[in-house]
């Protein structure tokens, strides 16, 4: 690759903030009449390929990575409400005064400011780039004394000016954005969209992905890496860096059937995806049990737990939280046996998540019961079921 990416990524948006770029994205319908009160400014200079927006509730606090002009913030400045608040993430100078730009109109129309826009990397969401920004203008690098004294301040402003701290969103959105990020970065992207995170909370992206590997014709031309193709994730890798990053439930909300765009026999499209945070944790037997509806004969979570259905599955309390949970993305497939009494976490034993049992009912109607393991041999072992 003979090009730097952040460079030409830059460059192809700083212009279009000045000016319209409509090969930057696809066409997108939104949810609502959100899109009424924004300026056409807004509308006609950002740029995505799918409608994040969407999936975002009242009184939530929303990091929006990759903000642009700021279309997808002030629509969700309508749906949180006076009680949510809306942060846009975007390293483009060009992009982040367009958007602030109307912040107090908008905020005079709907009755209450709730958005912030804020300069960073979107892989690097510790640091804030217009307080790193002012030090340099005041601390210019002239030698290598200077450079160690910029990397030293890099370091503090991370840890005690945090643009965005761990644990402190409700969702992360992104509309055409993380293919942007160069490949080298692109681990660290995921895991900082996790820390930022609260537990219980969730990221909704909507990429371009493609269902093949790039050639290398496509990955070494800058207009296309810009232009959204080049470093386009293959649908399967999109959905397992969320995994690896330690996402569970995650899910396909949207794909495109027809390709945005096909090159050199591989098609790009749009996709949009969710997945939550939240899986970590100890596990404590309380006596919980759930059964998978159907229509499956069998299903597998993230963490290699097998349900068959219509069986009585034992859980740990953490699994079973995760699986009822009205907000959770298992719980219109998922029946939870509540035990006849409740057994207090801090009463609650150790259980062993890695055995598959079935929860006998008697467990659940208090009487000392022994769990019902399986091996191979057995209901829901790997493959099998009753």
């Amino acid at each position: 690759m003979s090009y730097d990416i952040e460079s030409e990524v830059l460059e192809r948006y700083q212009e279009g903030a000045k000016q319209q770029q409509p090969s930057l994205c696809c066409p997108t319908e939104y949810e609502g009449n959100y899109l009424q009160i924004l300026p056409e400014e807004i509308i006609a200079k950002d740029y995505g390929c799918g409608d994040p927006t969407r999936y975002v509730n009242e009184g939530e606090t929303v990091v929006d990575l990759g903000s642009g002009a700021g279309k997808n913030c002030y629509i969700l400045a309508q749906k949180v409400g006076a009680t949510g608040k809306i942060i846009g993430v975007d390293f483009n100078d060009e992009m982040l005064s367009l958007a602030r730009k109307y912040q107090d109109e908008i905020a005079k129309i709907i009755g209450y400011h709730n958005t912030q826009f804020v300069k960073g990397k979107i892989q690097n969401l510790r640091l804030p780039l217009d307080k790193l920004q002012s030090w340099l203008d005041k601390n210019p690098i002239k030698n290598i004394n200077d450079l160690s004294n910029y990397e030293q301040e890099c370091d503090r402003l991370r840890q005690t000016e945090t643009l965005i701290p761990d644990n402190s969103v409700d969702v992360v959105i992104s509309n055409c954005v993380l293919n942007l990020v160069k490949p080298e970065d692109k681990k660290q992207l995921f895991q900082e969209i996790f820390r930022v995170l609260k537990r219980g909370g969730r990221a909704v992206i909507s990429d371009i992905v493609c269902d093949e590997d790039p050639t290398p014709n496509i990955i070494n031309d800058p207009e296309l890496w810009s232009g959204c193709i080049a470093g386009a994730f293959r649908e399967d890798s999109f959905l397992k860096m969320f995994e690896d990053a330690g996402f569970y439930g995650v899910e396909i909300l949207k794909r495109e059937e027809t390709p945005w765009q096909v090159i050199d026999g591989v098609e790009f499209r749009s996709m949009t995806l969710r997945a939550y945070k939240g899986k970590q944790g100890d596990c404590w037997e309380r006596k919980q049990a759930i059964v998978y509806k159907g229509p499956w004969k069998q299903v597998q979570d993230d963490d290699g737990h097998t349900y068959c259905r219509g069986e009585k599955m034992a859980v740990c309390d953490k699994t079973y939280q995760i699986l009822t949970n009205a907000n959770s993305p298992y719980a219109k497939d998922i029946i939870g046996i509540e035990p006849y009494e409740n057994i207090p976490l801090e009463a609650a034993t150790e259980f062993n998540c890695k055995n598959k049992a079935i929860r006998h009912p008697k467990e659940t109607k208090g009487v000392e019961y022994k769990l019902t393991n399986m091996n191979d041999s057995d209901c829901c072992a790997a493959g099998e079921c009753c």
